[in-house]
């Protein structure tokens, strides 16, 4: 007779392919910088011995006032009133900024308000930027969609689409106004906000990975869906198993052994773990771990180097996000980089740390 916990071990976590820990360096370039918002970055790419990388950034006048005190000029929170920017590195750890590669656009577009948390995929010689959109004016309930641009080069000139590729679903009613959990009909998991969006190329198809947060629900009850296409710029259908998580908050996926292995945080019963779907589809925990990057984004490898489940998160960008609706700053500052604890986020470089055989 073994007790129940006894009975659920199967291998320790040094055992455990799947297992991992991480540690954190600067990524100077980019850096803490007052009045500068840089986060959300996305997959690493190299291109001709440069590795590239894209990130939400802002220069705001002030840190975010929230959405009652928010303007033309003033933001809401750190991710609005953004666009898309790219740097480049020879090394992957100092970065030289190169400037905007997708930016709003004009007054009335569906993108007029922010452009933001932003993912690539490299696919036969063009290159594909997938992020999240707002309209205007933006409120606690204001919709956010997700559009992809595309261009022949790393470099750019970029081509947005001309209306998102993926929405949220049109269930639920709530004052736009109003806090999400205060709606009088709740919604699917993705009837607010579909972002966070990732985009792998499997099975002779696009698959693009989202976080979901729904009408009636807290943002902290944030689920996984795809949405697939033959296309790269769509059209995109939602998967039928939708959602294919039970929690996680930024979206970290990779390609392996013909299937997808994920990074999971923040949120649900199931955050904080590595999970791997061989269809892509149904995720099983493989690993449990501590102290994950938040809003991750790992170098993006060859198919003929992805040998081992993590080979696809060996090391990358992610950042630290310092700002709270109670002006304080929260979450994790791994290398204690804030100055006077004033809210602009930044951009932080995050390896994986085994430390095999030994395992201390």
């Amino acid at each position: 007779m073994i007790s129940a916990a006894t009975h659920r071990f199967q291998k320790r976590d040094e055992d455990n392919p799947w297992f991992t820990r991480f540690r954190y360096l600067p990524a100077p370039g980019l850096g803490y910088e007052r009045g500068v918002v840089r986060r959300d970055p996305s997959c690493v790419i190299q291109v001709d011995g440069v590795y590239y990388v894209w990130y939400t950034r802002g220069a705001h006048p002030c840190p975010p006032v929230g959405h009652e005190r928010a303007t033309d000029t003033l933001p809401s929170m750190p991710w609005d009133l953004t666009d898309v920017w790219y740097a480049t590195s020879s090394d992957g750890y100092a970065w030289r900024e190169q400037g905007p590669a997708v930016k709003r656009g004009l007054a009335g577009s569906y993108d007029e308000r922010s452009i933001f948390t932003p993912d690539v995929l490299a696919h036969d010689g063009r290159y594909y930027l997938v992020y999240q959109v707002t309209a205007a004016p933006t409120w606690r309930s204001t919709p956010e969609s997700i559009a992809i641009a595309w261009a022949d080069s790393p470099r750019g000139p970029w081509h947005k689409s001309s209306a998102p590729v993926v929405e949220p679903d049109p269930s639920g009613e709530v004052d736009v106004r109003a806090h999400p959990e205060q709606a009088t009909i709740q919604g699917t998991f993705d009837s607010l906000r579909v972002h966070d969006p990732a985009l792998l190329f499997r099975d002779g198809r696009f698959w693009l990975y989202y976080k979901g947060e729904g009408i009636g629900h807290s943002n902290m009850d944030s689920k996984w869906g795809v949405a697939i296409a033959d296309d790269p710029l769509g059209s995109y259908e939602k998967s039928p198993l939708n959602p294919i998580t039970n929690s996680g908050h930024e979206v970290m996926v990779w390609n392996y052994a013909g299937g997808v292995g994920a990074l999971l945080t923040r949120c649900g019963p199931e955050k904080n773990t590595i999970q791997f779907a061989a269809d892509g589809l149904n995720f099983q925990a493989q690993s449990t771990i501590i102290a994950p990057p938040q809003a991750a984004g790992a170098l993006r490898i060859d198919e003929s180097q992805n040998t081992a489940p993590l080979a696809g998160l060996s090391w990358g960008l992610s950042h630290v996000a310092t700002y709270s609706s109670h002006g304080v700053v929260q979450g994790r500052d791994p290398l204690g980089l804030l100055a006077n604890d004033e809210p602009w986020d930044y951009i932080i470089r995050w390896e994986r740390h085994d430390r095999r055989p030994g395992f201390d």
